[in-house]
């Protein structure tokens, strides 16, 4: 699936939720807005499109991974009113494919990534109905159930790794203790590649830096 695509699917279905909570605002019950010591757990739609800033193999070439929607809970918890930390929980299947190299274009395979993502927040307006947040924190990428595109590649892994992310998004306390949400992170994580193939082993580095968009609603208790 194309990054346009994606990103179309996620900013469209941002539009939706939002005319949903617009629409609701002026009815049910009153909006009670952030709190310190409370909770608040979202369920979100995400779509994640790795940008592949850079890579290099020992074949040559550029590699080049697919994006993908995905569902994905989260679950944060505000020490004030206006700090949070966040912490995400979700997983997706991608294609990888070596682009350019001296035997030209080779599908390597699939994996599933699950990335546990961990932020510290300040919302901003925490009492308003809209009430905007940007975050800081770290990212932990575990790769599994890597599948080879044979014959070329008869076997492929990849490295876990560790990685800085940012984020950026907003809460609208449309209805009591219900929010739609609207949350965008750029994560920057590396990763390296070990391939066997039937020319023999072949190493690649390549920076992901998915960029994950997501709508949702939330809960806060």
């Amino acid at each position: 699936m194309k990054n346009g695509t994606v990103l179309g699917l996620c900013l469209t279905g941002a539009l939706a939720v939002s005319g949903a909570a617009l629409a609701q605002s002026t009815d049910g019950d009153a909006p009670v807005g952030k709190e310190a010591g409370t909770f608040m757990i979202r369920g979100r739609v995400i779509g994640v499109i790795p940008e592949d800033n850079s890579s290099e193999t020992t074949v040559g070439g550029h590699v080049s991974t697919t994006s993908q929607i995905a569902p994905e809970a989260d679950f944060s918890y505000f020490f004030t009113d206006n700090i949070a930390a966040e912490l995400i929980a979700a997983t997706t299947r991608h294609s990888l494919q070596a682009t350019g190299t001296v035997v030209g274009n080779v599908d390597v395979g699939s994996t599933w990534v699950l990335p546990p993502t961990l932020t510290l927040q300040y919302h901003f307006m925490p009492h308003e109905r809209f009430s905007p947040y940007v975050g800081v924190g770290l990212n932990v990428s575990f790769f599994y159930n890597e599948r080879a595109a044979t014959p070329v590649v008869q076997r492929f892994t990849l490295n876990d790794n560790v990685g800085a992310a940012l984020q950026v998004g907003c809460d609208y306390n449309f209805s009591g203790h219900w929010f739609a949400n609207i949350d965008v992170k750029q994560i920057f994580l590396d990763t390296n590649a070990h391939v066997s193939t039937v020319l023999g082993p072949v190493l690649a580095k390549t920076s992901l830096d998915p960029m994950v968009a997501g709508i949702g609603i939330g809960y806060r208790f």
